[in-house]
């Protein structure tokens, strides 16, 4: 899906224009892949536009620049604060919004410590990830390609360079004709897909990776682990057989981009009877009551983002 650009990106504590966000062909990042990155909503309520937890995506962003020993001059409150800034200011929403802290030009080797750090936020008008609706789900396969072994590349950080490993397993899947595809870790247990983690339910129980399975830390995870344990849905956070994928009752991915995207089929083999079950109803019904305003937001997972009257009608998608 092609970018729809807005008017401003958010750079170093300044609004820039969109086309001016550039960066040189021998900058850090593009020689070795330095970067570290969040993907977060902001969802149109009927009271404007909220972004979804904020707080922890922010979290999670400086936990990658440290594991990558990045120094970020700037606080979790002054990024969710730029983020804000940035979609009032772009007057876009419901949107996408993608911040990015990367090492920029400065040094010519592997040694990252001589280059500038650049702090990026840009926002953009962005629908489903996979499938055109809640309703539709998506096949799957298991992929060729494992996820990153432990003490390789930290699985914990959402950065820039794991994302290769991300790439192979979306291309494999979408050139064998699959939406997506699902990674094994070093020990032939499931893992997650290239940008989602995964969940199952089998005889009541739902049932996910835990981190020691090479998983990201993901916020709609934590918040479908949440939302399950509020409905008192048995949650157990177990290593997964991949044959279990196979004779599960249901199996959803679980991510910023997919949100809740139900798995109809696994390696051409259907999931139950080929249809959502009703836990994956139950939960998406929990999650999108939050996010779109219709219940309350018992959780404080929105940060409201400031907007003059006039200007709460949504634009973009």
């Amino acid at each position: 899906m092609a970018i729809e650009k807005t008017e401003n990106i958010w750079h170093n504590g300044k609004m820039i224009p969109w086309d001016s966000a550039t960066l040189h062909v021998m900058s850090h990042v593009v020689n070795y892949g330095s970067s570290v990155f969040e993907g977060i909503r902001c969802y149109a309520l009927p009271s404007g536009p909220a972004i979804f937890r904020a707080q922890e995506h922010m979290q999670r962003l400086l936990d990658s620049a440290k594991i990558y020993r990045i120094d970020l001059e700037y606080t979790r409150e002054q990024l969710i604060s730029a983020m804000t800034d940035l979609v009032a200011a772009n007057k876009s929403w419901p949107c996408y919004i993608r911040p990015i802290v990367l090492r920029g030009y400065g040094q010519a080797g592997v040694n990252p410590f001589g280059s500038p750090t650049e702090v990026y936020i840009a926002n953009f008008p962005w629908g489903k990830y996979m499938g055109h609706d809640s309703d539709e789900g998506v096949a799957a396969c298991v992929s060729s390609w494992t996820r990153l072994a432990p003490n390789t590349m930290p699985a914990m950080a959402k950065a820039g360079a794991n994302y290769m490993n991300s790439q192979l397993i979306k291309m494999e899947a979408i050139v064998n004709g699959y939406e997506e595809g699902i990674a094994l870790d070093t020990g032939g247990f499931v893992s997650e897909a290239s940008g989602a983690n995964l969940f199952l339910v089998r005889n009541g129980k739902l049932m996910t990776a835990p981190l020691g399975n090479s998983v990201l830390p993901g916020i709609t995870r934590d918040s479908i682990l949440t939302l399950a344990r509020e409905a008192a849905i048995p949650v157990v956070e177990q290593a997964i057989p991949r044959e279990m994928l196979y004779i599960a009752d249901e199996v959803f991915f679980a991510g910023t981009a997919a949100e809740i995207t139900p798995i109809f089929s696994v390696d051409k083999m259907n999931v139950a009877d080929g249809k959502k079950g009703p836990v994956t109803v139950s939960l998406q019904k929990a999650f999108y009551g939050i996010v779109r305003g219709e219940v309350k937001d018992r959780f404080g997972w929105l940060t409201p983002v400031p907007v003059a009257v006039d200007a709460k009608q949504p634009v973009g998608v």
